[in-house]
């Protein structure tokens, strides 16, 4: 037990190293324990205490010295494997040593190989990148064998030649190309590729002037040729590209076959044409403003409904009349307009890119926009200028819808400028006719629309929409100029009439006419239109007022003039019209329902059309509701209140109900 000894620490006051300095410090942290903090609660002798738990330490280092030599077999077992362990694991670090090393290594051979990789990569596509342009180049520059021997022997029409023609002008093109970079393997197939030009060049000019020469040949339908040479046009392109003069030679020498050809057929087309007889001419017998009782009627000589604007339908032809290239002159008689169309329509299709010198020698046709009437037959003299109408200084120009053709633009702006001065030349001659006709010189007047006005709605609808497809100002401000002289010329004749019905009847049944007829031509957003359906809501209304006047009048100017005083706040005025309106009321009551008879059966019986009749009737039954509906307004202030005939009044939605049941049956 002595030679144990106890290794009390920092509490061994025996210790020759403890500072008494430092007392204090290791007292109080002493004093912080949790187990002397306890023991100094519970009163314990601290030097009783510490005797105590030396016994125990000592007890407890004894057992565990015990402990140690029982196990110390165990000890030296486990010291030797952890020595053994200790030999193995410095072996393993050596092998791992020995493994970093070899890695090392390794890791500069493949970076090795990688740059190698790279190095070789590169080579590689440089080598494809060349070999890709040479293959191109050595591709382009080969001449194949069959395409000598088919330039050589093969016919030009077998497709054989057509595909070798375009390989070879391909190769020619691309050797051309690498020339001007100076490739020096193009003087190798040089020399070859020029002798197959030669070849293939002679072979397509004698195979295209033995198309062009048999144009000559008399009854040839040269459509064949054409056709061929069409479904050949390469042949031409290659000529452009690689001998032109061999291809101007051959452009001549087709402009100058089609030229004869198409001069002959014209002179003779025109020629039969000019054969035929025309119907009678327009003269100023024919113009808008003539009476009825002149020698024709301007509807059937002149035609100045829509049909000029081509809607005439082949039956409008007159039967057994055939107008084309190859027909002959018959006994028929024929209206102007066949005679100037075909060739107009002819011109177009035989439009080509050689057009102004294939059709350099235009034939005459007619003669020019001032030629007067022949007798019966159409003029004729020779020039140059496009063909005119072959009719007199009255007949209107036939206008096409379809906008100008893009082929022949010099022929189409001549004939518009021969067109336009004679178009606003007849515009001119209508609106002063208008303005000399007197209405006591045209006979017997009645209220349904006049043939003068139908003329005009008629002519204006025509002219209307060729001004939409052909905007021209001049003929816009005639148009204008024409529909002011038309309704001053309407108002003259209304004022033939007696009384004001017949003349508001005879000026609504006119508006709704020209109405009508321009808004079925499709020009609804003109500003015809829009004049017309203002003047005729006006006069409608007008009418409205002056038809429910009659029957109702008594009611409708007791009514005004009651608003009038109710607005001038002067009521007691109203006092003295007991008797009126107890006269008023009880007559409206038992005459309504035939007054509105009659009414419905005069619109009827005054106008024409069902649509403007069942809207006029609609709006005098509209008014006569609205009137009434005012008058029980006018009887419900206080003056009249009171009055015993208010209760004989009819209710409003009855009396509604009513008119409807006595709607006109039109």
């Amino acid at each position: 037990e002595q030679s144990l000894q106890l290794n009390l620490g920092d509490l061994d006051l025996t210790s020759d190293e403890f500072i008494l300095d430092e007392v204090d410090i290791h007292i109080q942290a002493n004093l912080e324990d949790s187990l002397v903090q306890e023991a100094l609660k519970t009163g314990v002798d601290l030097r009783q205490y510490s005797k105590q738990v030396e016994l125990e330490l000592q007890h407890i280092e004894h057992a565990s010295i015990r402990d140690y030599i029982k196990e110390s077999k165990n000890i030296t077992s486990l010291h030797n494997q952890i020595t053994a362990c200790d030999a193995i694991l410095e072996r393993m670090e050596q092998m791992l040593s020995s493994f970093q090393c070899d890695l090392s290594s390794i890791s500069c051979e493949i970076q090795t190989l990688q740059e190698q990789s790279v190095a070789m990569n590169l080579r590689l596509k440089n080598r494809q990148a060349v070999r890709s342009q040479l293959s191109q180049l050595v591709d382009e520059l080969v001449v194949p064998a069959a395409m000598i021997s088919t330039i050589l022997e093969a016919p030009v029409t077998e497709q054989d030649f057509l595909e070798q023609l375009h390989e070879l002008n391909n190769k020619m093109n691309y050797v051309k190309e690498q020339a001007f970079r100076e490739t020096m393997a193009c003087t190798d197939v040089h020399n070859v590729l020029d002798r197959l030009k030669v070849k293939a060049v002679t072979k397509i000019r004698e195979f295209v002037l033995q198309k062009i020469y048999s144009f000559r040949k008399p009854m040839t339908n040269y459509q064949i040729p054409q056709n061929a040479l069409l479904k050949y046009r390469f042949f031409y392109q290659f000529l452009l590209g690689n001998e032109r003069s061999v291809a101007q030679e051959l452009r001549e020498q087709y402009v100058e076959t089609m030229s004869k050809i198409y001069l002959s057929y014209f002179k003779s087309y025109t020629s039969r044409l000019m054969k035929i007889q025309y119907e009678e001419v327009a003269e100023k017998d024919d113009l808008m403003g003539v009476e009825d009782t002149a020698k024709k009627d301007i509807l059937a000589s002149c035609a100045w409904t829509a049909a000029f604007l081509g809607t005439r339908s082949p039956a409008s032809q007159p039967p057994g009349l055939t107008v084309g290239p190859h027909s002959s002159p018959g006994a028929g008689r024929a209206p102007w307009s066949p005679g100037f169309q075909p060739p107009a329509q002819l011109l177009g299709p035989t439009a080509r890119v050689v057009l102004g010198e294939v059709l350099g020698q235009p034939p005459g046709l007619t003669a020019g926009p001032h030629s007067s009437p022949g007798a019966g037959r159409a003029p004729r003299s020779p020039g140059s200028q496009p063909p005119a109408l072959p009719a007199g200084p009255y007949s209107p120009p036939r206008a096409r819808r379809e906008p100008r053709p893009p082929a022949l633009p010099r022929y189409w702006d001549t004939l518009l400028e021969i067109l336009w001065p004679r178009f606003e030349y007849i515009l001119e001659l209508n609106i002063q006719s208008i303005q000399n006709t007197d209405p006591q010189r045209l006979g017997f007047l009645d209220t349904r629309p006049h043939y003068i006005t139908r003329r005009y709605a008629e002519f204006s609808s025509a002219i209307v929409s060729i001004n939409q497809t052909f905007p021209n100002e001049r003929t816009h401000t005639l148009l204008g100029q024409l529909q002011v002289e038309v309704e001053n010329f309407v108002l003259r004749v209304a004022a033939e009439f007696s009384s004001r019905k017949e003349q508001l009847i005879f000026l609504i049944n006119n508006y709704d006419m020209m109405l009508s007829v321009l808004m079925e031509r499709a020009v609804e957003e003109s500003k015809e239109v829009e004049g017309f359906q203002q003047l005729l809501s006006a006069r409608s209304q007008e009418f409205i007022e002056e038809i429910l006047s009659p029957p109702f009048g008594g009611m409708i100017a007791f009514v005004k003039e009651s608003e009038s005083l109710i607005e001038k706040g002067q009521l007691d005025r109203l006092r003295g019209e007991e008797a009126r309106v107890t006269q008023l009321v009880r007559g409206f009551s038992t005459t309504w329902k035939a007054s509105v008879e009659s009414l419905s059966q005069d619109v009827m019986r005054s106008f024409s059309n069902f649509k403007n009749g069942t809207s006029i009737i609609q709006g005098v039954l509209t008014q006569l509701i609205q009137y009434y509906h005012r008058f029980h307004k006018v009887l419900a202030q206080p003056p009249l209140r009171a009055l015993p005939a208010r209760a004989e009044l009819i209710n409003i939605h009855h009396l509604m109900v009513e008119l409807k049941k006595h709607k006109p049956n039109f």
